[in-house]
């Protein structure tokens, strides 16, 4: 990362919904590295608005449960409001490395890219941390986002991805819940967004496949992309 990008010109952008129990955590150390950690509350109904009280965040609520896609929205929304000049989605359970964060951003700061996404399938040691089941339906799913989407990636449904703002100005999302994942790509080659992938590594610990998508959530995210381009 050079030294003329200011920390907090970079807008880390994270929904959230019911994730009381592990937000501080996975904030805390954006906080420290000194970005602008913007929180979508997608209506919790836990403690999560009290928990986050007074934090040095920027707190935004929605009042009805839209769903992933639309929090997203949300916080890209604002950034672009708001003259961010970079944007890094991150999800709330602690599955994403803000250690991360520099390499994932590299290449849009230098100008080589609009934007990057995480691969878990580029590094043996990323791709053994996958839970076998899931492995299986993310292949599946890179293969059905390629068919309808133009991008034939290396991995699907990986919220980890960093923007500058021409790529955030860009992307517009009308899929309020997870299929967002695929519609996020079939607008980076409808816009023409110079793109990369970039390896990172997901922690799966027990709360995260706990509150994560689940293997049915993907393949219900595969039924709607279908069904939205054969109907």
């Amino acid at each position: 990362m050079t030294s003329a990008i200011k920390k907090n010109e970079i807008f880390i952008l994270i929904p959230t919904y019911n994730e009381g129990e592990i937000i501080l955590n996975t904030i805390e150390p954006l906080i420290e590295m000194g970005y602008t950690v913007v929180v979508i509350d997608d209506c919790s109904t836990d403690r999560t608005a009290e928990i986050l009280k007074g934090a040095p965040i920027i707190y935004l609520k929605h009042f009805i449960n839209l769903g992933q896609g639309a929090a997203l929205q949300t916080g890209l929304a604002y950034s672009v409001a708001n003259n961010a000049k970079y944007a890094i989605t991150f999800d709330a359970d602690g599955q994403h490395n803000y250690k991360e964060i520099p390499s994932l951003l590299a290449p849009v700061i230098e100008g080589k890219q609009d934007i990057t996404l995480g691969t878990r399938f580029k590094r043996k040691e990323d791709i053994a941390q996958i839970p076998k089941v899931r492995k299986i339906i993310l292949k599946i799913a890179v293969i059905v986002n390629g068919v309808f989407t133009g991008l034939w990636l290396t991995d699907a449904h990986n919220g980890f991805r960093a923007m500058n703002a021409h790529a955030m100005a860009k992307i517009k999302l009308k899929e309020n819940r997870m299929a967002h994942a695929s519609e996020i790509l079939t607008q980076i080659k409808q816009n023409k967004l110079r793109y990369d992938e970039i390896p990172v590594k997901i922690v799966y610990t027990d709360y995260s496949k706990m509150k994560g998508q689940s293997s049915l959530n993907s393949i219900n995210i595969l039924i709607d992309l279908l069904l939205k381009n054969i109907f």
